[in-house]
């Protein structure tokens, strides 16, 4: 049997482990910070993170998200046909 090639399926495997890789950096220098006794320092970061975290929502593209006031609600009778209520007779 033949594998195919996914590119796709690489593309997302690359994103995985690179994701995995900043991590584990990421865990080390924490680590590294604790051992070395540098909890201020470990503040600092936590605190300039949460700000950056922050700052990329405030910032981010929302414009295909709804605006909950302006639209009508989708013309349905499923509330209508549980209750036995329907006005329009199902085919």
């Amino acid at each position: 049997m033949s594998r195919r090639n996914n590119p796709a399926g690489e593309t997302r495997q690359r994103r995985r482990r690179l994701t995995l890789l900043w991590s584990a950096i990421v865990v080390a220098i924490v680590i590294g910070l604790i051992w070395k006794e540098q909890i201020a320092l470990l503040y600092v970061l936590a605190t300039l993170s949460v700000t950056a975290l922050l700052v990329v929502v405030a910032v981010s593209d929302l414009r295909g998200a709804r605006v909950a006031g302006t639209e009508t609600p989708p013309m349905d009778d499923a509330a209508a046909i549980a209750d036995g209520t329907a006005t329009a007779r199902r085919r």
